[in-house]
């Protein structure tokens, strides 16, 4: 492994060749903001576009600024990543940015928890010059049954579309257009509905504003509470609870079942089912439609359609169509076990 030597911050660091600046400054604690840039080291894959330009540092002997994402080390280089020039340039940059944005945060669902929002404010960005929201041309707002897509909120980061290609390679999106046009979009530009999109719901988690954000039905849950005729069940999926803990602080993994249960009773739902009998049942179901495709198999029959795929989650049965249609009879024909 071939290294090289660089000094950030006049502090000097040793790095494989081929590392971005950005990960010599992280190795060293030293912490540079960014917007676009997202790794998932698990999978080994990085976003890293380069288009926000928020992690700007200053390199001696270049005359521009590079954005640190995605600029290599070189031997021997001398790395500033918290300079005046730097900072007002970062700065400039994302209020270029926020002038181009709606100024809807008190009533955005992204609010509280806005990457775009935070980096404002650790700039120190407090006043923004430029349109009113009032005068903004909305382009367009695509409700599909799961996502919202806000075009307006989009900032181009581009990471839903490489979680869409690279991770779940689903490939419902992609970047269209050019300049100020540019969005991130289905082909055609058509409504999430209309691709192949499986709802899987990662470019939700990954978007670091409000351009993605799933569908809310709270107001129509709590309609439903209140209304003495109607019975209002809830059905959770075993990873609920064992997931849900960790937004209260508890440690990961730790089971709250009780706890779910007791809270949902006191919110007003009447019955609380887990999913696992059902999944039991499904198994049951898929288990059998196997034995009867094996015995047809083994008599000789060529069409029996071996071997078989399950059919639990909506979202894969989605994905299967779309890419292997002419298999389609492969998967069981049992329903998922929340149908």
């Amino acid at each position: 492994m071939e290294t090289i030597k660089l000094t950030v911050d006049n502090k000097p660091v040793e790095v494989e060749k081929g590392t971005t600046i950005l990960t010599a400054a992280r190795k060293m604690g030293i912490d540079i903001p960014t917007l676009c840039h997202m790794q998932l080291h698990d999978l080994n894959i990085e976003n890293k576009p380069g288009g926000c330009r928020i992690c700007v540092v200053e390199v001696d002997g270049r005359r521009n600024l590079s954005p640190a994402c995605i600029t290599r080390c070189d031997d021997g280089a001398l790395v500033r990543t918290h300079t005046p020039r730097v900072l007002n340039a970062r700065r400039t940059v994302m209020e270029f940015i926020l002038s181009d944005h709606p100024k809807d945060c008190l009533i955005c669902p992204k609010s509280g928890h806005c990457e775009l929002q935070d980096m404002a404010n650790r700039l120190g960005i407090r006043e923004i010059p430029g349109q009113d929201i009032a005068e903004m041309s909305t382009y367009r707002k695509d409700t599909s049954p799961s996502i919202i897509r806000d075009l307006d909120k989009c900032i181009m980061c581009r990471r839903c579309e490489m979680m869409c290609n690279e991770v779940q390679t689903v490939g419902a999106l992609s970047a269209v257009n050019r300049g100020f046009m540019a969005v991130v979009a289905p082909a055609f530009e058509q409504n999430l509905e209309y691709s192949p999109c499986t709802y899987c719901g990662q470019c939700v988690a990954v978007c670091p504003t409000g351009a993605l954000t799933e569908v809310d039905h709270t107001r129509d849950v709590l309609r439903a509470i209140v209304d003495p005729a109607k019975t209002v069940v809830v059905q959770t999926a075993p990873a609920v609870r064992a997931a849900l803990g960790e937004e209260f602080g508890m440690k990961p993994g730790t089971l709250v079942t009780g706890k779910l249960v007791a809270a949902l009773k006191e919110l007003g739902f009447d019955y609380v089912f887990d999913t696992d009998f059902a999944a039991d049942l499904t198994i049951m179901e898929e288990g059998t439609e196997l034995l009867k495709r094996l015995g047809r198999f083994l008599k000789g029959d060529k069409d029996a359609n071996i071997p078989i795929l399950t059919s639990c989650c909506p979202g894969w049965v989605n994905f299967f169509e779309h890419n292997f249609p002419d298999l389609k009879d492969v998967p069981s024909t049992a329903k998922s076990p929340q149908q």
